[in-house]
């Protein structure tokens, strides 16, 4: 290619009917992929393989997508796997999915499931021990595990399972925090903008590429800023927002910290007493004219501003003990949490000067590890001794709940209209219809292989993901691939 900048090369159009378009404009410096000369342009649109990138003159290029770096690349499919785009997402970048909705994109995946259950693709045999979920990009998954007491950060092609790279990015001796259910990292990898930032059960945050594995930038919560993990140790997952890495160390001196996703510098620290970091994991709104960044702690949980990490309310939970796990669910000025150990669940809204007030607060939803899901205005999950439960979101009553020997305790997802049920004991998965009607199994099958690494006294708890028509199920060091397209 001649040295001419990219935008020379391309057919300029004006604003193609049908794309996906993101909105608001993206500014961004691109690279062209054989030359390296860059430009600048907002990004507009994506249709297919096509992209629309708006120049300075104001005119609309629009050009085929493998013509960009890898990194640009990326960087347009995790915009539209995040929402910013109308036409949908085909990755899960991150913990929970690209808006920690836990829904996946999928609009449509198996009626039911018969006999056996979905058709077995593939089992990768070499996790290590943990329980960290798959992040999938661009047809590339990753995760996490502790392999002969190092921690590793895991490659596999998504489709094949075949292994691409594994990072080795810190010990896990087990010692620090408390592995008597099973050792091994408990989040999971996000991926962005061509970079994997992940966190380790000692408080390691790495910063690797996603090519290759190899090392950008790390830090440690406990060292480098003073925090005070759960005693399973660091659980969470990296939020990534913009050009910042968002994590909770916990404690009194840095809750909360905001780093340069490009070097890990510290941007800003937020300052109240937290308490022990425990186990959920950040999520953002945006409500009151500005961002926040929602987190559950052991005995509150609180928003803070997403520019400085100031802290603008906190809403108490006394009844949170032992451990808090689930990840809140946020959705117009409402910010729901859910816990075990006898503690239950509540509504709080965000009032427009960001006082809170509870809705509804009751025991009705325990939810233990395994996560809830809002669909419409009813709540899924798991529920200590009722099983399978769903909840009105706007009053907390429960609408149905079923407990049989296959639906005790576990993880959910949502995918297509349906909840996929993870039995934590026995590995029985279930497809639910995600209807406030009635209960509706439509089928289930039993996971296998199962895993002869695991703690005697550990379960199945890493969380289940649905993407492209494969549901990804982790059981320590094996991770199954099923076939559940339409």
């Amino acid at each position: 290619m001649k040295s001419n900048p990219i935008y020379l090369t391309m057919a300029l159009t004006a604003l193609f009917a049908g794309a996906s378009l993101f909105s608001p404009l993206q500014a961004r410096t691109w690279t062209d992929a054989k030359s390296g000369k860059k430009i600048e342009a907002d990004l507009v649109g994506l249709e297919g393989n096509k992209v629309s990138l708006k120049l300075a003159s104001g005119k609309v290029a629009k050009l085929d997508l493998s013509r960009l770096s890898q990194a640009d690349q990326d960087f347009i499919k995790s915009q539209a796997s995040s929402g910013g785009s109308q036409g949908g997402g085909t990755d899960w970048p991150q913990w929970r999915g690209a808006d920690r909705s836990n829904i996946s994109p999928d609009k449509e995946i198996s009626r039911k499931w018969s006999g056996d259950g979905p058709k077995l693709l593939w089992v990768y045999k070499n996790a290590g021990q943990g329980y960290s979920a798959p992040s999938i990009v661009g047809g590339k998954l990753y995760t996490m595990g502790s392999r002969d007491g190092k921690l590793m950060v895991i490659a596999l092609n998504a489709d094949s399972g075949d292994e691409l790279w594994a990072s080795e990015v810190g010990e896990d001796d087990e010692k620090g925090y408390n592995a008597g259910w099973g050792g091994g990292p408990r989040g999971t990898p996000t991926y962005n903008e061509g970079r994997i930032y992940a966190l380790g059960p000692k408080g390691t945050l790495i910063c690797l590429k996603a090519e290759d594995g190899k090392k950008v930038w790390d830090k440690n919560l406990s060292e480098d800023f003073g925090g005070s993990a759960g005693g399973w140790g660091y659980s969470e997952s990296p939020f990534v927002d913009g050009d910042l890495v968002i994590v909770a160390p916990g404690g009194k001196d840095s809750p909360i910290v905001a780093l340069s996703k490009k070097t890990g510098a510290t941007k800003w620290k937020s300052e109240f007493d937290a308490g022990k970091a425990e186990y959920a994991s950040i999520v953002p709104a945006d409500l009151n004219g500005g961002r926040q960044y929602i987190r559950f702690f052991q005995t509150k949980v609180v928003g803070v501003d997403a520019s400085n990490g100031k802290l603008l309310w906190e809403s108490e939970w006394p009844r949170g003990k032992t451990a808090v796990i689930p990840t809140p669910i946020y959705d117009n000025q409402h910010v729901y949490i859910t816990s075990d150990y006898g503690a239950g669940a509540k509504l709080i809204k965000i009032g427009s000067d960001n006082s809170v007030s509870d809705v509804w607060d009751n025991k009705n939803m325990k939810n233990h590890h395994g996560g809830v899901v809002k669909i419409g205005d009813y709540v899924y999950g798991f529920s200590s001794g009722k099983g399978l439960m769903c909840q009105d979101w706007k009053t907390g009553e429960i609408v149905w709940s079923e407990k049989s020997r296959e639906l005790m305790k576990g993880a959910i997802t949502a995918a297509g209209g349906k909840l996929i049920c993870v039995n934590e004991g026995d590995g029985t998965i279930t497809l639910v219809e995600a209807s406030p009607k009635e209960f509706k199994s439509l089928g289930s099958f039993k996971l296998e292989p199962q895993s002869e690494e695991r703690n005697p006294k550990g379960r199945i708890w890493a969380h289940p993901v649905v993407l492209n028509g494969k549901l990804y199920l982790r059981d320590q060091d094996l991770l199954h691939c099923f076939d559940v397209s339409p």
